[in-house]
């Protein structure tokens, strides 16, 4: 009697949150020999190498861009008189914006910032906003107001609050894993572990520094184009790999258990824009993360998309820059062409971590969004009022990251 074949389902490869080197070595290896590697050339239309300010690695840019603009006495003293400005006017603090915290001197420069995100080295830190002589509240105030002159779109980053319908535009990223909620933490921001490189949602991705931690927790940002370069030049299959479809985890939400698209974005030059490359990724989504597994019961990735994921975070970490965060500071990255990642860090009863971060947009420079990721985008930008606003005073697990809450959304760090 003939023996019946069975074929099973395909598995999610021996991967996890937190990168491998040794496994990635090994897979990279085992699929180099092979000699099975599909892509031996770019897709079709996509750059050999992408070139401008962009383009950069840590060792480099160190001495040829200052990214630090610090704040003078004269600039403190006017973001001051905003906050007095603001509070005089008694209204909600979705009603933040250019005229509500008025910066009539600062306001060039803050937009001169914007430009520098859109089109220059897609980084920035401000310097010396003085959280420590202020109220949670009031360094909101100023932090949303800064803001406001360089990307004016707050986001959405999550859609309610205390069970209601709102907008969520503020979220704190704070160790929570010794509370209460730590049974709940499916995102990396709730801990004190390391932060693979990754990018959020949204054009402007921005965190207010409100206290560091007693040790490490080192903010580190890389240049996605000049990951993609590296990749282009070496192993262009990945490329490929990276412009086709991955399924990304909704972590439970029944009526779309997973969205599929790809992970890089080619846009070719036109009459008005230049020739551009968007990665758009948070690993979480492809592997899942303590509280929020990666859900058995949707397709899993491929072994290619495995070396894919781990070709972007180890490159990245070795052309990386790291930005020693001071308190007070505010980091600006544009999150299209920047990837970001953190060390692992310790905190004490003295001296505990904790960042604000808004989603932002300016729609004066915003890039013009893939069709991919529109729906997404709109998730974090349509629609969003003053009225509805909301910006939490206290840390929370926001829902998207949420491993009990029934409320999922597409996953970002």
């Amino acid at each position: 009697m003939a023996a019946v074949s069975v074929s099973l389902p395909p598995a999610q490869p021996d991967i996890a949150y937190a990168p491998d080197p040794e496994k990635y070595k090994a897979r990279t290896q085992r699929r180099v020999a092979s000699g099975e590697l599909e892509h031996k050339y770019l897709p079709v239309g996509f750059p050999a190498q992408l070139k401008g300010d962009f383009v950069w690695d840590g060792p480099s840019v160190v001495n040829t861009f200052d990214w630090v603009y610090v704040l003078n006495d004269s600039e403190v003293a006017e973001t001051e008189t905003a906050l007095k400005h603001f509070k005089s006017l008694n209204i909600a603090l979705g009603s933040i914006d250019q005229e509500t915290f008025p910066l009539p001197h600062l306001h060039s420069t803050l937009r001169d910032i914007s430009k520098e995100l859109h089109f220059g080295h897609g980084f920035k830190v401000i310097r010396g906003l003085p959280v420590q002589q202020h109220t949670r509240e009031e360094n909101i105030i100023m932090y949303t107001g800064l803001s406001s002159h360089i990307a004016p779109i707050r986001g959405r980053q999550d859609n309610t609050f205390n069970g209601e319908p709102a907008d969520v535009v503020l979220s704190h990223i704070k160790d929570l894993s010794t509370t209460e909620l730590k049974n709940s933490i499916g995102a990396p921001a709730y801990t004190t572990d390391k932060q693979v490189f990754h990018t959020d949602a949204g054009d402007i991705v921005s965190l207010l520094c409100l206290e560091t931690a007693a040790e490490g927790g080192q903010s580190k940002v890389a240049s996605n184009w000049r990951v993609y370069n590296e990749l282009s030049a070496t192993r262009p299959d990945l490329i490929k790999t990276l412009s086709e479809d991955w399924v990304a985890d909704a972590f439970g939400k029944k009526d779309r258990p997973y969205t599929a698209r790809p992970l890089l974005y080619h846009q070719p030059a036109t009459e008005k824009t230049p020739e551009r490359v968007i990665i758009q990724y948070a690993r979480r989504s492809y592997t899942g993360f303590q509280a929020l597994p990666r859900t058995p019961t949707i397709p899993p990735i491929t072994e290619a998309q495995a070396e894919a994921l781990d070709a972007l975070h180890f490159t990245a970490e070795r052309l990386c820059l790291g930005l020693d965060f001071e308190k007070g500071d505010i980091q600006y990255i544009n999150n299209l062409v920047t990837f970001h990642a953190r060390d692992a860090f310790r905190d004490s009863p003295e001296q505990q971590r904790h960042l604000l971060r808004l989603w932002l947009r300016d729609p004066e420079y915003a890039w013009s969004t893939p069709a991919p990721l529109q729906s997404r985008w709109d998730e974090v930008y349509r629609d969003v009022t003053a009225e509805r606003q909301v910006f939490p005073l206290d840390p929370r697990i926001r829902g998207p990251s949420n491993g009990i809450q029934g409320n999922k959304e597409s996953p970002t760090s």
